[in-house]
């Protein structure tokens, strides 16, 4: 199945949330991501596969990875991907449920459930031995001082000079933190450090570290975090930390920003793309199916930089590239969604089919309100932090969701919506579509 000039890869006709396995290897840019094949709703993880050559047009390749062993007869968790000796290794968690629920065997009751870290590799990237190649790497920790035996999740691997290192994040005493392993052969893996923070939630995931710019770059997503009483108390977030790979010891700034302060994205990983530039995508989280369908969908690439202390997320020139054709309504974008690209002032609002943008005091803010009907517990305002530079903005949109750019990536602001219009009130705008 392939999704064609769509501005965001979506499920296919089941539910998807975490990226995972975010790799360029051998010619092609392979996604994987959390999956539950049957149905549009949560249940017991497999790692779905979809590939491309430019990040922009994506082919689904079916399942990759499903529960097959002990460790991860419950599920295929989040993990990462890296290359090496010529194959794609992928690094993931297991999880083996405890207590299933019988009315859903699918799911467990009160977290009673153990995770492990698990491997398995493949020549090409596009077959995998779930019977003979999988490997348990890293078993349940039974430290309760070290980390958690049942939320310790999402090793994501990277390689400097001669060695291999991995990050979990985890928990203890309902206390979100990182675990540091290195290794010189990806199999064998040596606990070193922790890192942690005080009133970061209590449970972080998918931790992702790399440096971009010389400027080291920690990202990971905390449960808990959030104290507004809705539904969603877990954000993506991102600081600049430091880090010494010799002790594995990283010390967290007090200062922090959002992924994304639409607030909907989470969970994200990054690669290195074909010209070395850092590249992540991350999950659109959805709390209803779309025509009953399909749940679950990933934004739009993006490069991340680090400048004057500052971490920016901008569109990967391979999408901004496929929006070039000027066009004089929504309407003629088709399936393709489009580009608004519009300069505000102090007081300027644009409506994107019932999806409003105000530029005020310095700041952006969104208001969903119209097109998320019967979903009061999660947000619908939102706002930046006080904007540094310029008021201009590159919006891409399509049914489900829409990515607000502030000047090339200063900040981001994405929402899912559902029942857009194709009427847009606003003043001095331009709309721009794919030319095919």
């Amino acid at each position: 199945m392939s999704e064609t000039n769509l501005i965001h890869l979506k499920a296919p006709n089941c539910w998807i949330n975490d990226p995972n396995g975010f790799i360029y290897f051998k010619g092609m840019y392979h996604l994987f991501y959390q999956c539950f094949p049957y149905s549009a709703q949560w249940g017991r993880m497999h790692w779905g596969h979809a590939v491309s050559k430019d990040l922009v047009h994506w082919e689904h390749k079916g399942i990759a990875l499903y529960p097959s062993k002990k460790d991860d007869r419950s599920g295929c968790f989040s993990g990462s991907a890296v290359e090496w000796n010529g194959k794609m290794h992928l690094i993931y968690t297991g999880v083996n449920y405890l207590q299933e629920d019988p009315e859903n065997i699918n799911t467990c009751l009160n977290d009673q459930f153990q995770s492990a870290q698990l491997m398995i590799t493949s020549e090409n990237g596009m077959t995998f031995d779930n019977l003979a190649d999988k490997k348990t790497i890293l078993p349940p920790i039974e430290k309760p001082h070290m980390g958690s035996k049942t939320h310790t999740r999402d090793p994501k691997v990277w390689r400097e000079k001669d060695t291999w290192y991995m990050v979990l994040g985890s928990s203890v005493e309902e206390k979100g933190r990182l675990l540091f392993y290195r290794s010189k052969d990806l199999e064998h893996w040596e606990y070193v450090s922790h890192a942690e923070k005080d009133n970061f939630g209590w449970m972080w995931e998918c931790p992702d570290y790399f440096e971009t710019d010389g400027k080291k770059v920690l990202i990971f997503s905390p449960m808990g975090f959030l104290k507004e009483g809705k539904a969603y108390d877990s954000a993506a977030i991102c600081m600049i930390p430091e880090f010494d790979t010799k002790s594995c010891i990283m010390h967290l700034p007090d200062e922090f920003q959002f992924l994304d302060y639409g607030l909907d994205l989470y969970a994200p990983q990054s690669a290195t793309d074909a010209e070395g530039r850092r590249v992540l995508v991350a999950w659109a989280r959805m709390p209803e199916a779309v025509d009953g369908k399909w749940n679950g969908m990933f934004c739009i690439p993006r490069i991340v930089e680090v400048k004057n202390g500052h971490i920016y997320f901008r569109p990967h020139p391979n999408m901004t590239n496929q929006f070039t054709k000027k066009i004089t309504s929504p309407l003629e974008a088709g399936k393709g969604g489009y580009r608004i690209s519009v300069d505000m002032h102090q007081g300027s609002e644009i409506n994107i089919g019932g999806y409003r943008i105000l530029y005020q005091k310095n700041r952006v803010y969104a208001d969903r309100s119209a097109v998320f009907a019967g979903h009061n517990e999660i947000r619908c305002q939102f706002e930046t932090p006080e904007i540094r530079e310029g008021n201009h903005l590159d919006i891409y949109v399509d049914a489900n969701l829409i990515e607000v750019y502030i000047n090339d990536g200063e900040y981001v602001l994405s929402n899912v919506v559902y029942s857009l219009s194709n009427e847009i009130q606003a003043e001095n705008y331009e709309i721009f579509t794919t030319e095919t």
